[in-house]
Parts: C-alpha cells; structure tokens; sequence
C-alpha cells in the first residue's frame, strides 16, 4: 500500500544531466524525511542526498556537492534529484526512501545519510554515465 516509484534515469555522458523523480503511491510524502541513495555493482549502498519534511533541510554526500540538488513538491507528492556534470562515478542504481519526520527534531537538524534509518524504499531507477 505504500510505494514510492523512482524515475527519470538513463544514459548519459559525462557531464550531462538528468533529473529522478520519487513519486508516492497510498501516503503523502509530506511528513517524511526522503533520502537519495545509490548502489553499483559490487559496492555497499551509498547516500546520497535527503531533505526534510517541508523542505527544513538537506543533506548530501560529499561526492555531489554542488552538483546534485535535492528538493520536493508536496502538492505533487514527489521529490526531484537534479544531477548535473555527471561522472562516470554516478553511474548506479538510484533509490529513494522515506522515513517519518518526527515533530521532536528541531528545524535545523539534517536529515540522515544512513540507509538502515529508512522505512520505505523504491525499486530503483538505473543511471549509467559513460562515454
């Protein structure tokens, strides 16, 4: 009953874009933290990216910084990966995830990077950079 859907990936050359997108089925995303996560072949699941309920914060891996951004549209129930000046690196399955927001965390905590600490997953959306 509750899915999330990711979307938007395919093949791409290096420093090209592509934008996923995490849409909800059966809940409302809007009091969850949704996380970015990402496994290649032969490597342990890495995070990515994540933000908050509402928008309150985000948070990403040092590997994207300044090239990924994160955000989310409520009214749409879906959450956006922008990814820009792709590298052959990025290239993995990408999943998102959600965990509840809890009323207790103050405003400006960031969400985590840690893929045990999320609820739901997707089943994944291939991106594969390469010349």
């Amino acid at each position: 009953q509750l899915q999330l859907v990711e979307s938007g990936g395919g093949l791409v050359q290096p420093g090209e874009s592509l934008r996923l997108s995490c849409s909800a089925s059966g809940f409302t995303l809007d009091y969850y933290a949704i996380g970015w996560f990402r496994q290649a072949p032969g490597k342990e699941r890495e995070g990515v990216s994540c933000i908050r309920r509402s928008g309150l914060s985000t948070n990403y891996a040092d590997s994207v910084k300044g090239r990924f951004t994160i955000s989310r549209d409520n009214a749409k129930n879906t959450v956006y990966l922008q990814m820009n000046s792709l590298k052959p690196e990025d290239t993995a399955v990408y999943y998102c995830a959600a965990v509840l927001d809890g009323l207790r965390v103050g405003p400006h905590a960031l969400c985590s990077l840690v893929s045990r600490m999320y609820a739901y997953w997707g089943q994944g959306t291939q991106v594969t950079v390469s010349s």
